[in-house]
């Protein structure tokens, strides 16, 4: 992999490339500590020092690379774009217009991008509202966990917050486009490989919590290490594996032309979901510890059971239902992204068969059968992925959102092969000489 960037930082065209993405990390990241308008950031400060932060923004202040708990200019990060293309792609099953925009090719691949910019902006400027709003009622405790003795939001006048909010939803519609220059331009794609430098860049204060985690500080950060090698040799493992169903076309006659005869393959993976199950888990998540939150001094029995057996990190409850919400997504997900009957369609459309398996319906439920089970595994090495290292933290005493846990691996592990994979066929393309010199 070394020899590979080595190589590509000989090519002029791709080292304009690494050099054009790198430099708009870097501008992602100095955006990450551009203060947002109106708030006060010693106060912020004294805040995070008093105690843990709230669970219920952890995670997302982990995509965010640190800007959300500091209320910065980037602190949505790129998650309201992620949202909205989850979404567009949900109502595709839901508006007939969706599925139709997606089967036009290019063009309409360009109106239904338009349509999830439009939905980002509306998602950033609720978040954006929602998390001001957090920081400036109940003296933060929502969004640090703690009773801040200052305020964080100095002037809260509504002119004061429009502005607050208008900067935030703009901070994350400059994150979209550089996401789309880095993907035009740059190597890779440019949303994964921001999210990519969001989470490697809290990496470093998660080493210093568990340095600061006591006197058992040497044993702690070499369990942390294990599972975390552990992981990423598990997830490169599973990632790069696949179910490959051969395909086999018959040969016709276009015109003059013998076209077909050939044997290719689909490719199934078994991860077919990616991290979107582990996001949708984890956002749902975030409503229980809402209600518990805003309950009040004086809670309902029933918000009181709901915080010891489900909110609570490492409880029986907690793991359960975050299992159950992982695994329903990644099978809800996959049925989305993967059609089988449309992909029957097509394979007999163009004289396409599966070996033993007759053309139209029996191909489709073939195709149903390999891909349940498939992701029966996929869902449980989900789940055991995303909650191992969170049983593991919670019993050392370390914060259970800290990018060492599974899902942060899974996506850096991911984002990392993909780009590789993007500069080495480049490297490739430049260096295939064909059948003449």
């Amino acid at each position: 992999m070394l020899g590979g960037f080595v190589s590509a930082l000989r090519a002029p065209d791709l080292r304009r490339k690494l050099l054009y993405t790198l430099g708009i990390i870097a501008l992602y990241r100095l955006g990450v500590a551009v203060p947002t308008p109106g708030v006060d950031y010693q106060a912020v400060d004294i805040c995070l020092n008093l105690g843990q932060t709230s669970s219920i923004a952890n995670l997302v202040n982990v995509f965010a690379g640190g800007g959300l708990l500091t209320l910065s200019v980037f602190a949505l990060g790129i998650m309201p774009y992620i949202t909205a293309s989850i979404i567009v792609q949900l109502l595709r099953v839901l508006i007939p217009r969706f599925q139709e925009l997606h089967s036009q090719g290019s063009e309409g691949q360009a109106t239904l991008t338009q349509y999830t910019r439009y939905i980002t902006l509306g998602f950033a400027a609720l978040q954006a509202a929602s998390y001001i709003t957090l920081a400036r009622t109940g003296g933060g405790v929502a969004l640090y966990g703690v009773e801040c003795p200052v305020p964080v939001i100095d002037n809260t006048a509504w002119y004061a917050l429009a502005m607050m909010v208008m900067t935030m939803t703009a901070g994350t519609a400059l994150l979209m486009w550089l996401g789309e220059r880095i993907t035009e331009r740059g190597v890779g794609n440019g949303m994964s490989l921001l999210i990519f430098a969001s989470i490697a860049a809290s990496f470093p204060a998660s080493v210093n919590s568990v340095l600061n985690s006591g006197s058992d500080w040497v044993q702690n950060m070499v369990i942390v290490g294990v599972i975390a090698l552990v992981i990423v040799v598990v997830v490169v493992f599973v990632e790069q594996s696949q179910r490959r169903i051969p395909v086999q076309y018959a040969k016709r006659m276009v015109g003059r032309k013998m076209l077909g005869g050939s044997s290719t393959y689909i490719p199934i993976k078994i991860n077919m979901a990616g991290i979107i199950p582990v996001i949708f888990a984890s956002s749902l998540l975030t409503l229980p510890q809402l209600i518990v939150q805003f309950s009040g001094d004086d809670p309902a029995p029933w918000v009181i059971w709901v915080s010891q057996n489900i909110t609570d990190p490492g409880s029986p409850g907690n793991i359960a239902f975050y299992s159950l919400l992982i695994i329903f997504f990644a099978y809800f997900y996959t049925a989305i992204t993967f059609n089988p009957d449309e992909v029957a369609d097509n394979m007999k459309k163009y004289g396409g068969f599966i070996p033993g398996i007759r053309p139209g319906k029996p191909t489709a439920d073939f195709l149903d059968y390999v891909l349940t089970r498939i992701t029966s595994v996929g869902s449980l090495y989900l789940a055991i992925i995303a909650l191992v290292p969170q049983v593991v933290f919670v019993a050392l005493g370390l914060n259970a959102n800290i990018p060492f846990g599974g899902a942060s691996i899974l996506i850096i592990v991911g984002v990392g092969l993909d780009t590789v994979k993007r500069i080495q066929s480049q490297l490739e393309q430049r260096h295939y000489e064909g059948f003449l010199k």
